[in-house]
């Protein structure tokens, strides 16, 4: 692909930048940065950040239940503290990134875009036209949280480098290895107990208690009205991915797995063939799969759990109770990692798993960067990290004796989802809260600590520690990847599902790999690669 924009140029002079454009206050010209060492309304250290109020413009998404940025008592305590008033630019997340584009494409510009999303070719090409600022200079002179971070952990730095060796976007992560796996498959146990079974350990017994949910009538009513397995295709958290490593070869969303340090398309591998025979031959063939799994929305699927009669025999998700309700969910087990036909039991994880890089950038009409940067490194503060991603003190959040941030009770018949939409901005939003913090500075909120439970008990033994990390390419490599892989991911994706559905998988595997070929899969896989062992040489140099 071609840059987006054609250089406009990045002046950078001592921290001192020169950019064009106007915004928040005060009378300076618009084509002109204030040197924050020439002006008086400027604290570089402490609170508040200006003497006299500045206001910035941000633009950003939120979630739907979410109030403007400026009514959220967070943001209201921020201004308080700082001096520095945001005038919120708050676009619905759905909406987010088409409009975030058009912004862009039209150079109507606000001073920082804050939950930003940007991806990795958004950061290197509006970087490189200077559309967007370089922020590693404001960082180590006016961001002291941040900057502490970035030293202690390198990896974290070398993780929102650019190849260039700018800063273009600032993290957002919260490290507890909650991502890793997102294919918890839940079983109906009330059922099996019923029918005399125990909880499957095998794909073989599994299986057989599909057949037996789909044709002994589990839930009593007289009807054929059970669903012995639904999913989502190809969706996170809902995909039968995790099914994949009984055959050797565990999955994930990318197809992408990595190896003794060497990258895997999975989708092209003959245990991935075997997995779709078995699936076709002994589940879809045998009606136990609910047809609608390669269609269905979410609204759908989680309305499955939900029928006046308990029709839902298993399905994969995140979150137990999610699907089936607060009652119900005493009656699901989940399963561990099955032992497939030739004795592999493993289980897939994401690829990734590190900070994202793209959550917030200061533009080109920024006039107060330095200001802009101290009060961003606020949220750097892993106390305030917490409030930005959960919620604020006294609301979500109270201190115990120790100082720690320990959750409060959710209000009456409100889930802890819907409430934190409502005030906070959420998860992807500036902030770092690392391993060390969780158990310190804060406490992981309830639905986190049963996930890492079930992670430690059923699939953590059973998973490879090796992932692909989240890498920042090269621009000629991105646009590579850009211009192969998602046609490429979509083929595939497409396929899965018509050999699921129709079988024919050893007629048609031969053309469907030299497909994968043509359509550019080695020299994907010969860039993913190069990009692994960059990163490993790299890390290593750190």
């Amino acid at each position: 692909m071609k840059p987006l924009f054609k250089s406009a140029g990045i002046l950078m002079l001592a921290g001192v930048f020169a950019l064009s454009g106007c915004s928040g206050s005060g009378g300076e010209s618009k084509d002109q940065v204030v040197n924050p060492d020439q002006d008086a309304n400027f604290n570089k250290t402490g609170l508040p950040i200006v003497k006299e109020a500045v206001t910035l413009k941000m633009v950003s998404p939120k979630a739907a239940l979410a109030p403007d940025y400026s009514k959220m008592e967070i943001f209201k305590r921020l201004e308080k503290q700082t001096n520095i008033k945001v005038d919120w630019d708050n676009i619905p997340d759905t909406d987010f990134a088409e409009k975030k584009n058009l912004l862009l494409a039209s150079g109507d510009l606000p001073d920082a875009f804050y939950g930003a999303g940007f991806t990795d070719y958004d950061l290197i090409n509006y970087g490189k036209d200077g559309t967007i600022i370089p922020l590693e200079d404001l960082i180590d002179q006016y961001a002291p949280n941040l900057k502490a971070l970035l030293d202690r952990r390198p990896d974290i730095k070398l993780a929102i480098t650019a190849p260039d060796g700018h800063i273009y976007g600032l993290p957002s992560w919260e490290e507890n290895n909650l991502d890793i796996n997102p294919f918890f498959h839940v079983i109906n146990k009330n059922w099996l107990d019923k029918l005399g079974l125990k909880v499957p350990q095998t794909l073989d017994e599994y299986t057989q208690a599909l057949i037996a949910f789909k044709t002994k009538d589990p839930n009593g009513n007289g009807k054929a009205d059970e669903i012995p397995l639904s999913f989502m295709h190809m969706q996170w958290c809902s995909d039968i991915a995790g099914i994949f490593g009984a055959f050797g070869i565990p999955d994930n969303l990318e197809h992408r797995i990595v190896r003794e340090g060497k990258v895997i398309f999975t989708a092209s591998q003959p245990q991935y063939k075997e997995a779709l025979k078995y699936i076709h031959d002994n589940w879809y063939k045998q009606g136990l799969i609910d047809p609608e799994s390669f269609t269905q929305d979410a609204a759908q699927y989680l309305a499955k759990g939900k029928t006046p009669d308990e029709t839902l025999g298993s399905y994969v998700w995140w979150e137990v109770e999610e699907v089936v309700g607060a009652e119900r969910s005493k009656d699901y087990a989940l399963l561990p990692p099955l032992k497939g036909p030739n004795g592999d039991q493993m289980i897939g994880r994401n690829n990734g798993g590190g900070p994202g890089r793209g959550s917030f950038v200061i533009t080109k009409e920024n006039r107060y960067p330095a200001m802009t940067m101290r009060w961003i490194d606020q949220q750097y503060d892993p106390y305030m990290a917490a409030q930005i991603h959960w919620g604020p003190l006294d609301v979500v959040f109270k201190k115990d004796e120790k100082g720690k941030l320990v959750n409060l009770p959710l209000p009456k018949g409100v889930s802890a989802g819907e409430f934190r939409q409502k005030v906070a901005p959420g998860t992807g939003n500036p902030g770092v809260i690392t391993f060390d913090d969780f158990g310190k500075v804060v406490d992981m909120e309830p639905r986190a600590q049963k996930r890492a439970e079930y992670l430690e008990k059923y699939y953590t033994p059973y998973m490879k520690k090796e992932n692909y990390p989240s890498i920042f390419f090269e621009p000629d490599e991105l646009d590579k990847i850009n211009r192969i892989e998602p046609e490429l991911i979509k083929y595939v994706n497409t396929q899965r599902g018509k050999f699921i559905v129709d079988g024919e998988v050893d007629e048609k595997w031969d053309s469907y790999v030299k497909t994968l070929e043509k359509m550019g899969l080695n020299e994907l896989m010969e860039i993913y690669q190069k990009g692994l062992d960059r990163y490993n040489a790299n890390l290593k140099n750190k």
